[in-house]
């Protein structure tokens, strides 16, 4: 019964034998990192770059497009910072109001600096997700970046990307998109349409480990960017010992500065593996039709649907408002002392079943929710 009434595939993807498969990973690179000789780097940074490839593959980016970080809030500063002196100064940097919490405490706390001014599209009352028209009132051509996010982690609404990007073309903005809650399920191709820069975790439906954490940027704008954090792995040569020749490398590698840590890839990458492996048209077909089965709980319970009816609107979660007299805290602990896992986000419960939830997962949850 294990994993089969496992709904939080939003924030921790798991997949059959990951514990194991993980495990071994991290047995293999011990084995490795303890050994008294000079084998370590030419072990490990091949399977860094597997990591980086195995991404590259998952959204059609073109090889040196794509680097590592810890968190998709610190590739995303890095990104900011490493722009043309005084492309963003006077101008203003569009999100929306649900975009992930972290990327808006960022921005909050740069403005001033880099001369750039925050603007946030809100919510309307009551609504769940920030309603696309509003957003594209609100880009004019004074935004020199827009960060759009693919699916939104507190309703899984997805926006009509093509069409945003589109918007952003014409307005002459950056447009850059977080796809961390779709990437791995819902098919993304940084290049149908063309975007900027894109940011991503491994944690979720890739079923990886926490900082493995990614950035794409396109070809065509990294050689105008220069990172302000830089070392020497930012250089063509990370073996160039000259400290008056310093260059930049002309592909992402730009990004990479010091010793780069390789431990969330070597942990990550047997997850990117098995994802590899898989029939992705059966996992989303899964998804789908576990989802369309929680939507028809909802509304047998008469309980409110945050996220999109639209299959094409939302990505792989179902989340319902709970009745304002529901503790959901106390429902999340009552339903995980019968081995269902979920969580809530205030009022919104929140249902995500990947590869291990089952049928009969959702049938335990259904009987637990109508008790």
């Amino acid at each position: 019964m294990t994993g089969e009434s496992y709904f939080l595939y939003h924030s921790i993807g798991q997949y059959p034998a990951k514990a194991r498969d993980l495990a071994a990973a991290m047995a293999d690179f011990a084995v490795c990192w303890g050994t008294a000789d000079d084998s370590q780097w030419g072990h490990v940074l091949p399977l860094r770059q597997r990591f980086i490839d195995r991404w590259s593959a998952i959204i059609n980016a073109p090889q040196g497009a794509l680097t590592t970080f810890e968190s998709v809030t610190q590739a995303f500063h890095a990104l900011l910072i490493s722009l043309p002196p005084g492309h963003l100064r006077g101008k203003k940097l569009l999100v929306a109001a649900d975009c992930f919490p972290s990327n808006h405490f960022l921005l909050q706390g740069m403005g001033q600096k880099y001369g750039f001014e925050l603007k946030t599209v809100a919510l309307r009352q009551g609504a769940a997700a920030v309603e696309e028209e509003d957003f594209l009132d609100a880009w004019t051509p004074d935004v020199g970046l827009a960060l759009l996010t693919w699916v939104s982690s507190t309703s899984s609404a997805r926006i009509d990307l093509p069409r945003m990007v589109a918007h952003g073309r014409r307005m002459g903005s950056l447009v850059g998109v977080d796809i961390t809650q779709a990437a791995g399920l819902l098919r993304f191709d940084v290049m149908a349409p063309e975007v900027d820069f894109a940011v991503s975790t491994s944690l979720k439906w890739m079923c990886g480990t926490p900082g493995a954490g990614v950035l794409y940027l396109s070809p065509r704008l990294i050689p105008h960017c220069q990172p302000e954090l830089r070392g020497w792995f930012s250089q063509d040569n990370p073996f160039n010992w000259d400290i008056s020749r310093f260059s930049y490398a002309g592909d992402i590698r730009r990004f990479d500065n010091g010793t780069p840590g390789v431990i969330a890839a070597v942990a990550s990458l047997p997850a990117l593996d098995w994802h590899a492996a898989q029939d992705k048209a059966a996992i989303l077909a899964h998804n789908r039709k576990l989802t369309a089965r929680l939507i028809d709980l909802a509304d047998e319970l008469s309980l409110s649907l945050v996220t999109p009816r639209d299959e094409a609107r939302r990505g792989g979660s179902v989340m319902v408002k709970l009745p304002e007299t529901q503790n959901a805290q106390a429902l999340v602990a009552s339903l995980r002392a019968q081995g269902i896992t979920t969580d809530a986000r205030g009022q919104t419960l929140r249902l995500s079943p990947g590869v291990m939830t089952t049928d009969a997962g959702v049938d335990r949850l259904a009987a637990a929710l109508k008790r």
